[in-house]
């Protein structure tokens, strides 16, 4: 267990462009891992280390996240340096759902983003324990106390300064710890030299102010030091930082860490904190189901003789094969031993075990409980569970949001088609968010994802990596249906052939599912009395949900429905799974537009920043494409403003801003949720999709 106790696993995750991948960067430099530091659009053609793909460093943004690991004064920190672009998201979320831990970087000047918000629900969503680093503080108009605010006002987080800036802008001349209450400076050619000192006049009215609310706050956290902070008392430092550990592993506190990964200032002090403060995996508990047992909760066990379970949270087709990435959670991982799929179970063998340092790699024979490591030719899917066989456990699989746009796609030469398909498949399995589907009607192979970014990524890469030009279709949002009514329907299904016949009745209710986050679609069984015998029952189940995958208005899947069976009838004879599968598809058929159904399109949250003279005109151009402003906010010489817009009426914005601000503005832009689309444009949607499907039967 000692050596559990010096291992961290975390992760960093931001908007982008608050100087993540440069963290990074310095955090490899300093913990001795590289000898030279490269930035992210270097002149020197290098590129930062993490930053491993030709795409990443031509466009000096991270697309998939890396992993590594170095050692910090005794620690062992596996890190995951995530992307920071809303497109890339399902890399974060099946970062975070692995780590113990996570650094929220944010920048100074811009505060708190829409990635910022999305990156901190993934976080909540798996009880990730977090620092906020609060970057780029040599930065003209840095302010890491309105930031600090902004934790508090919009990320609803008990966030306090425990690392403050001496200075900001061109000014900034290291850090002031106030757990310790010393100044810390960073000196020598890459500010590898720390130098702790007592803290300048100048500062020490900021850092007492700064040490009376950081107490104040741990002694919600510890009544001991409350106690002593009344009475005037010294507090021991092993208390304050105990107290810190334990609010910021317990969910309940965030610490705050301020510096410039870029001007080398900080960078140190937040690896102590991340030892210091971040939980190792003794301290954090991980479960599964119990597969033979009726899914029952099983409370994993960080202990190395325990039998093995881990987790594939990562996919990456590389040079020698497909690369798995795993996190070890029980048990020992050993090179040549057979480990089994809990979902197929199927047994394979671990060939060859290595630790990844970006897109190095080196190899081990072994790795314990707590381990971030990666295997070779082992077929599998993104949130596999393996074992050793010595239980049948699965572990929860990782959040996959909905795609929001499709383009057709198809090989531009004749012959390409193996390389193309092969491409393809490899995409799906790697990225859960990237959908292919054969159209039908067209013919045409439609790829599905998270926005315009995220499928230009995969059409370059066919490119480059399988050397396969590709044609490419206008983009179409991912539309979906709905139903607004609750009705109950009765459908029997009759078939009388030569032989055994097929007879199937159900009788059942659809329900819209109204809940902001309710599922897309839930099966009830209220059956009593075996009207419909137990074993016909995932038939109706089947049946439906085939069915409303396409709805009638568009063609498109059909959300938010809850189907209810609670009566029906079955011939003993011609009763069978098929019957009662076809029943089932022709009931939604038949009673699908009594329900009221409608056109859902997705709505993204739209975050634009101008120069403050542009403000109107980037309200004016949100209003122009049905954007609903819900906050703007100046800051400096900037404006943000917020807005929810439907994603249909967002191409080509980038191009419209830019000439509307004098090249100026810029924006982003993340799935908010599905809403209804007003009635002209269902109107206009429908009769497109009549069109199309009647072109489609006359070809």
């Amino acid at each position: 267990m000692e050596r559990l106790k010096h291992i961290r696993n975390i992760g960093i995750s931001a908007h982008i462009d608050s100087g993540k991948t440069t963290l990074s960067e310095r955090v490899l430099f300093y913990t001795g891992k590289i000898h030279a530091i490269h930035e992210v659009r270097g002149k020197d053609g290098v590129g930062a280390k993490m930053d491993s793909m030709d795409l990443e460093r031509e466009k000096g943004i991270t697309i998939q996240s890396a992993a590594t690991y170095c050692e910090w004064k005794g620690f062992e920190i596996n890190l995951i340096d995530t992307p920071g672009h809303v497109d890339f998201t399902i890399e974060v979320e099946r970062s975070l759902r692995v780590l113990d831990g996570a650094v929220l970087v944010l920048c100074s000047v811009a505060g708190v983003q829409s990635q910022s918000m999305t990156v901190t629900r993934q976080m909540n969503r798996y009880n990730v324990p977090r620092l906020a680093f609060i970057n780029k503080m040599d930065r003209t108009g840095a302010d890491y106390k309105r930031v600090t605010k902004q934790l508090h006002e919009k990320l609803n987080l008990n966030a306090h300064v425990i690392v403050m800036p001496m200075g900001a802008g061109d000014t900034l001349n290291g850090v002031i710890d106030i757990v310790t209450m010393e100044a810390v400076t960073f000196e020598g050619a890459n500010g590898e030299t720390i130098v702790r000192k007592p803290i300048p006049a100048a500062f020490q009215d900021e850092a007492d102010e700064l040490r009376e609310n950081l107490m104040e706050a741990l002694g919600d956290i510890d009544d001991h030091i409350a106690e002593l902070f009344l009475d005037g008392e010294e507090i021991p430092l092993e208390m304050i930082k105990a107290a810190i550990r334990k609010g910021t592993t317990g969910l309940t506190f965030v610490p705050v860490i301020c510096g410039s990964a870029y001007r080398n200032q900080g960078v140190q002090v937040l690896l102590d904190c991340v030892t210091d403060y971040l939980p190792s995996p003794y301290e954090v508990t991980n479960h599964a189901f119990d597969l033979d047992n009726h899914d029952a909760d099983v409370t994993l066990n960080n202990d190395p003789n325990k039998p093995l379970v881990m987790l594939a949270f990562k996919l990456e087709d590389g040079r020698y094969g497909q690369l798995t990435y795993v996190r070890v959670y029980q048990g020992v991982l050993k090179k040549g031993e057979f480990i089994i799929n809990a979902r197929d179970r199927k047994r394979v063998k671990v060939g060859r075990l290595v630790r990844m340092h970006s897109n190095e790699m080196h190899d081990i024979e072994e790795a314990k409980a707590g381990d971030i490591v990666a295997l070779f030719g082992v077929d599998c899917a993104s949130g596999d569970t393996f074992t050793d066989g010595g239980v049948n456990w699965s572990m929860t699989n990782i959040h996959v949001p909905n795609t929001v746009i499709d383009l057709s796609v198809a090989p531009k030469k004749k012959g390409e088609e193996t390389k193309f398909s092969r491409a393809l498949n490899r995409f799906t399995k790697e990225d859960p968010t990237f959908r292919v589907r054969h159209d039908e009607e067209s013919g045409d192979t439609i790829i599905s994802g998270m926005g315009e970014l995220h499928l230009d990524v995969y059409i370059e890469r066919i490119r480059r990596e399988f050397g396969c030009e590709v044609v490419v279709g206008e983009p179409q949002v991912a539309y979906r249906e709905a139903i607004t009514t609750a009705i109950e329907c009765d459908y029997t299904h009759k078939k009388q052939t030569g032989g055994a016949g097929q007879f199937a009745r159900i009788q059942a209710r659809m329900i819209p599912i109204t809940e902001e986050d309710g599922p897309d679609y839930e099966f009830v069984n209220q059956v009593v009395g075996g009207t419909i015998p137990k074993e016909y029952i995932p038939s109706c189940d089947k049946g439906f949900q085939d069915q409303l995958q396409e709805g009638l208005l568009l063609g498109k899947p059909v959300i938010g429905v809850k189907m209810e069976v609670f009566d029906g009838k079955h011939h003993p004879v011609d009763s069978s799974d098929m019957a009662f599968k076809v029943c089932a598809q022709t009931l939604i058929r038949e009673f699908y537009h009594k329900a009221h159904p409608v056109v859902l399109e997705p709505v993204m949250k739209v975050e634009v920043s101008v120069p403050n003279e542009f403000q109107g005109s980037a309200v004016g151009l949100l209003n122009q494409r049905r954007g609903i402003i819900f906050g703007t906010q100046a800051e400096g010489e900037w404006t943000t403003v917020e807005a929810h817009v439907p994603l249909t009426t967002m191409f080509g914005f980038s191009t419209e801003l830019r000439s509307a601000t004098q090249g100026k503005g810029e924006f982003s832009m993340e799935f908010f949720k599905y809403a209804q689309a007003p009635k002209p444009v269902q109107e206009e949607l429908i009769k497109q999709a009549r069109e199309k499907k009647q072109q489609g039967k006359a070809a």
